[in-house]
């Protein structure tokens, strides 16, 4: 699974078979691999957004926002948002009283 980001875009446009060059609203320009776009966010209507894998945003110089994010699978299928939450269970203090007759 991978986590991405939707990215808003000014364009992005292809310039070979493998890579992007995707251009912020910002200015900033980066190639960005065709590998690593998992397609156009549809839920954003008055500019161009784009599913980015958040490992690649993160070396890359492209601005872009935390706030809206999903997980992808390998072949591209949106699986939504999956939250992860950590159980600590409580330590209990009793003390255990060993049967003299199991001893060695």
């Amino acid at each position: 699974m991978t986590k991405c980001y939707s990215v808003r875009l000014e364009s992005l446009i292809s310039i070979s078979d493998k890579a992007y060059l995707a251009t912020g609203f910002d200015g900033s320009e980066d190639i960005i691999p065709k590998s690593q776009v998992y397609g156009q966010d549809w839920d954003i209507t008055k500019s161009e957004a784009y599913w980015i894998s958040a490992w690649i945003l993160e070396k890359k110089s492209i601005q872009y926002s935390h706030k809206k994010w999903t997980m992808f699978t390998k072949p591209g299928k949106n699986i939504g948002r999956v939250e992860f939450s950590h159980h600590t269970p409580k330590k209990i203090n009793k003390e255990v009283e060993h049967n003299k007759n199991l001893k060695r």
